[in-house]
């Protein structure tokens, strides 16, 4: 026999537990280096893909440049730039949009007496003014022949309206898409000269469907016109904007370069290109860099409200005469109801007039972003380096030099780009870089977690099947945790037990299996409910459930967590309830399972008891007792949910907390209130419970002074109130001890 057991364990395979199966993984890993092929491998992969280029690569890129326009924004530069507002307040004063042309060549005219140099429209006047006298002739009903006449006679509100434009020197804002219904305007229009120093920018620019005009009597009489429609990255954000663009097959200036030729008497604007696309755009004295496609990148400011000049009050004469002097004035709006906000990088909502200003101001200051073509390559050199010199010295020092060095490339990059942006106006991502050298030095250091890994794993093995994943992960990470004895912490504290179950154990006696799975379909969703809701799952003792919140690891708002979590298993049960019954069919009525859930908050011992050969994580206290003895006393009172008095002051108004009576505690000289959950926050303010708050409230405190009879009447008002609240078997348990009191008193007396 003993030479068979010699040879049976001679014959057996070696079958090394996990420990051992990475410990030699581990080895051979570190024998083959293969942590630095994988990283090179990877360093390839990710240099592929930014030459790719993706369009989740450039959200995030773009991304991080929002953040650095977030923290360092541009400082407003006051006295360049003015934009006359049609704001809320000038269309309830004037009326909807669009507003007579006579209205707008008045405006144009107080900026002139004003002193304002350029006028730029970010409006459009693609169709004839219908308040006009001779469309009023055709259109106004009941009027005699000479009035029509009269009014046929009179100057045309667009003529007015251009009249003054021809005095003045304005710019006309032009549409690439097509807008309320109008049609473009395919004739051919006055637009401005464009010169290039280069390959032709047509194949580069940003290119517009449409090119939508004004009415032609407008378009003759502008110094200027340019386009203002604005192409959002994919993600909805305006960062950059097409300062040349086409429309048409033509190229066309954006209102704010048009403004500026304008306002320097320029005859063209010169397009700087190479063969990557294009480099700058320039009128007279002023040469504005920009990507490859035309557009230049805004460094916005906040908004600047002092800029703003309400339409109204321009026209009122309430604005300073100086107000606009000596300033490019833009004409738009930042009413909602006309739909031109933009999201941008400082603002949800800027204004599409103000987005324009930003960038004259920008334009004017030399305060403008670039990012030229060179800089994806240095972000690819940057990449490389960062990442070849951390896989050079990973095998050369110890995890923790390797995590100092980690931490050295990721300020070296931030630090690089924060530089470029905040002090040369240069766009460099760090995104690329710092993700690429930290997943290198993720794969680096990958051969030493491996190692931690393994004692991890084995605790996580002997441990998962009976203690909660909290304490499993905490155990993981401080093993030596694994001891005997407790601690005293705050704590809430949850019972939960069926209603009936002796029935339905009856019910079931000749199929335990079917028992079995009932109670499983049960806890499976409670149980989800608590963890979920950051509980810990105590036991389970036969059809009830122990759990409590803050331990072991830390919850500062545990009693609202267990509070959730009843409401939440009340859910799961009525759901639990109504799949039971569609399974049973129509012809079949099953009985509803029913809980009880009792919550308390105080101070307990918790942690591991039992003997050295096995423990459970548990906890013990009066907190604990009261919580069940509340869980019991809901079947007395007729409600799914009772909790203890400083679980409700803790949850205050997050819940619809309804106090119910007075406790006797073992040990405590007062009394201990007990409270019900009727809903969540939405409950709690709603009028009905209120109200019954209120009526309840006045009920109890004339059942505490002895007031017998006023308390009846109480009740009474209470019991109307509370219906929709399941609260009639708690307001006929008052009625009934109330009425023995009344009898009580009358015998004795």
């Amino acid at each position: 026999m003993s030479q068979r057991l010699r040879r049976s364990r001679r014959e057996r395979p070696l079958r090394p537990d996990g420990t051992q199966t990475l410990t030699v993984l581990m080895r051979r890993m570190r024998r083959l280096g293969i942590g630095r092929y994988i990283g090179l491998l990877l360093l390839a992969a990710l240099l592929a893909l930014r030459v790719w280029d993706p369009d989740p690569v450039e959200v995030l890129r773009h991304k991080s440049f929002d953040v650095y326009q977030l923290m360092h924004p541009r400082s407003p530069h006051r006295g360049l730039v003015a934009i006359v507002d049609i704001d809320e307040q000038s269309l309830q004063a004037l009326g909807q949009w669009p507003w007579p042309r006579t209205v707008m060549a008045e405006i144009v005219t107080k900026i002139v007496e004003r002193g304002g140099t350029v006028i730029g429209f970010d409006v459009l006047f693609p169709e004839p003014d219908r308040s006009s006298p001779e469309i009023a002739a055709e259109t106004f009903h009941g009027l005699d022949t000479a009035t029509r006449e009269r009014l046929r006679r009179l100057p045309s509100n667009d003529v007015v309206f251009a009249d003054v434009i021809r005095a003045s020197r304005v710019v006309l804002g032009q549409s690439g898409y097509r807008v309320s219904g109008a049609a473009a305007v395919a004739r051919p229009a006055g637009q401005t000269g464009i010169a290039t120093a280069g390959p032709d920018p047509r194949p580069f620019l940003v290119d517009f469907p449409h090119l939508l005009r004004n009415l032609p009597v407008l378009d003759d009489a502008a110094k200027g016109h340019g386009i203002f429609s604005i192409a959002p990255e994919g993600d909805g954000t305006v960062r950059r904007v097409p300062i040349v663009a086409l429309a048409n097959g033509t190229i066309i200036p954006s209102l704010s370069l048009e403004m500026l030729r304008v306002a320097a008497g320029e005859g063209a604007i010169l397009i700087r290109t190479d063969a990557s696309g294009v480099r700058s755009v320039g009128v007279h004295g002023l040469e504005v860099p920009t990507d490859g496609k035309g557009r230049i990148w805004v460094h916005f400011s906040p908004p600047d409200l002092s800029k703003y000049v309400p339409a109204i009050d321009l026209l009122r004469d309430r604005v300073p005469l100086d107000a606009l002097a000596g300033k490019l004035v833009l004409v738009g709006t930042s009413a909602a109801g006309l739909l031109d906000l933009k999201v941008t990088p400082v603002h949800p909502a800027l204004p599409g007039v103000e987005l324009h200003a930003q960038l004259l101001e920008s334009a004017l200051t030399g305060a403008t972003l670039s990012r030229p073509g060179y800089t994806a390559v240095v972000e690819i050199l940057l990449a490389t380096l960062l990442s070849l010199t951390l896989i050079a010295l990973a095998p050369r020092v110890n995890a923790g030099t390797l995590f100092v060095l980690g931490g050295a490339t990721a300020v070296l990059t931030l630090g690089i780009s924060w530089y470029c942006f905040a002090v040369l106006d240069l766009l460099i991502d760090y995104t690329f870089p710092l993700g690429s050298s930290l997943l290198v030095y993720a794969v680096l250091v990958c051969t030493n977690y491996m190692t931690i890994s393994a004692d991890r794993y084995r605790i996580r093995s002997a441990f998962s099947q009976y203690l909660s994943p909290d304490l499993v992960e905490q155990l993981a990470q401080s093993p030596e945790k694994l001891t005997l004895g407790g601690e005293q912490r705050e704590l809430t504290v949850l019972f939960s037990d069926v209603r009936g179950f002796t029935a339905i154990s009856e019910s079931y006696k000749d199929d335990p299996q079917g028992l079995t799975v009932l109670i499983n379909r049960l806890f499976t969703p409670l149980t989800r409910d608590i963890m979920e809701r950051r509980g810990t799952i105590d036991k389970y003792m036969g059809d009830a459930i122990m759990a409590f919140w803050n331990a072991p690891l830390d919850d500062p708002a545990h009693e609202a967590n267990a509070c959730e979590a009843a409401l939440a298993m009340l859910e799961s049960l009525e759901a639990l309830n109504r799949q039971r019954q569609r399974e049973a069919g129509d012809d079949r009525t099953i009985a509803p399972l029913k809980i009880g859930i009792g919550l308390n908050t105080g101070l307990c011992v918790v942690g591991n008891f039992g003997s050295d050969l096995h423990f459970n994580y548990s906890v013990v206290g009066d907190t604990v007792n009261l919580a069940s003895r509340l869980e019991g006393l809901s079947k007395q009172y007729g409600l799914p949910v009772i909790i203890g008095e400083k679980t409700a002051r803790a949850v205050g108004t997050r819940f619809a907390v309804l106090e119910l009576d007075q406790l006797q505690v073992k040990g405590k000289r007062n009394l201990e209130r007990i409270f019900t959950i009727l809903g969540r926050a939405d409950i709690a303010a709603s009028r009905d419970f209120v109200d019954l708050d209120e009526r309840n409230s006045a009920m109890l405190a004339a059942y505490r002074r002895q007031e017998w009879s006023v308390a009846l009447e109480k009740i009474i008002l209470c019991r109307d109130a509370g219906k929709k609240f399941g609260l009639d078997d708690y307001h006929e348990l008052y009625i009934q001890r109330i009425r023995h009191l009344i009898d009580t008193t009358v015998s004795s007396s």
